[in-house]
């Protein structure tokens, strides 16, 4: 499954440990994918030998056991994504595939290592697409590079049947009788009433507003993110006036998503939804250079910590694919970066971004020709 917020939630949420995080950058083609099973294995190795130095046996035997399934499951490492995480504790196991790499990781630990998923959470340009038709619905989720298939969750009607189903509508239908010679009953004709196209808008427009419910609810708000409609034009007035979701865009791929194939539905889908993330992200810089225009943008790593840990800063913006090793003194909000070039310590950026969470900012992580500092860091504060 896709990593949502609800997911990073139960995993800083666990509190049995040890707990065993992997990272693995995956392949989605043949043949590079025949070699990630292999490193997974390499990574399996090295994180038994770190649970045998600090557990008993049984305990290394329970959080192995599952891994070790996994790693032999063919089908599975056939169909992998861009980059996988697995954790493991007493009584807990779960899988998240990624849609970009991440870097190979085997980490024990009394909780989750959850910084990755969390920096792929706060980056920008990820949108979903609802496929809906009279015949179904598909959810897909991607960004520029890529567009895949998510599993609907429990709950979330597939087709008209799963919506309605015995409360489907029926063609209303009177029974006339005309009279025969004599004024004798002769053949009875059933005669429409209401007429079928009102029955079927009727149903139409409660399955669209059923899955409406249930998207927003499962999936567009666990994820924040954009939603973009593919459907045939004559759906698209309906839906959104039928629609109560707030991140439905506007925009939409007007044609049955079920005839095109998948690449040419994510090039149509970035086509809508990129000069959007655009005006967001020059939003963004704007945003921060008429903040320090008044005295309230700070990009120097030291003083955003110190903002960070007083919960002043209300958005940071972090340079992705940017690291800066070093720590955040969690009684201080002090900062100590490393300056060597073999260390290999936490990522200071990520320890802001989650500092700035817990104080109720948001945190985006963005391209580095987006970003308005050579930091990697960029807050906007509140006072």
């Amino acid at each position: 499954m896709l990593i949502s917020k609800d997911q990073l939630n139960e995993l800083s949420q666990n509190s049995k440990g040890p707990c065993l995080s992997l990272y693995l950058p995956t392949h989605r083609h043949f043949p590079e994918n025949q070699q990630d099973p292999i490193r997974f294995r390499g990574l399996l190795k090295s994180s038994q030998a770190d649970l045998e130095k600090l557990h008993d046996a049984q305990q290394v035997k329970s959080l192995m056991d599952p891994l070790e399934k996994l790693a032999g499951e063919h089908d599975f490492w056939t169909h992998c994504l861009d980059g996988l995480a697995v954790f493991s504790a007493p009584g807990f196991f779960k899988i998240i595939t990624l849609q970009r790499p991440v870097q190979e990781l085997s980490i024990v630990a009394d909780s989750f290592h959850t910084k990755p998923l969390r920096r792929f959470l706060q980056t920008t340009g990820r949108y979903q697409i609802l496929g809906l038709s009279l015949q179904g619905m598909k959810l897909f989720e991607g960004n520029r590079d890529t567009l895949d298939e998510l599993h609907p969750a429990t709950g979330v009607p597939r087709t008209l049947n799963d919506a309605l189903g015995e409360e489907l509508t029926e063609p209303h239908q009177t029974v006339a009788s005309y009279g025969g010679n004599g004024g004798t009953k002769g053949n009875a004709m059933r005669h429409g009433h209401g007429g079928q196209k009102d029955e079927t808008d009727i149903d139409r427009d409660r399955y669209f507003r059923a899955v409406d419910r249930a998207i927003l609810e499962h999936h567009s708000r666990p994820s924040d993110l954009p939603l973009m409609l593919a459907a045939l034009p004559e759906h698209h007035g309906v839906f959104h006036a039928i629609s109560q979701n707030p991140f439905l865009m506007k925009e939409g791929i007007k044609l049955n998503y079920e005839v095109v194939p998948k690449e040419e539905l994510r090039l149509l889908g970035w086509s809508i939804f990129e000069p959007h993330h655009q005006a967001r992200m020059a939003g963004l810089a704007d945003d921060f250079e008429v903040a320090k225009s008044k005295g309230l943008g700070v990009e120097e790593l030291e003083k955003v910590a110190e903002a960070a840990f007083n919960g002043r800063v209300s958005k940071l913006m972090i340079e992705a694919d940017r690291e800066v090793v070093g720590r955040i003194h969690p009684g201080s909000g002090n900062v100590h970066i490393e300056t060597s070039e073999d260390s290999h310590g936490d990522d200071l950026l990520d320890d802001l971004g989650e500092l700035v969470l817990k104080q109720g900012g948001e945190v985006f992580v963005v391209p580095a020709g987006v970003m308005p500092t050579t930091t990697g860091a960029a807050a906007t504060c509140r006072y």
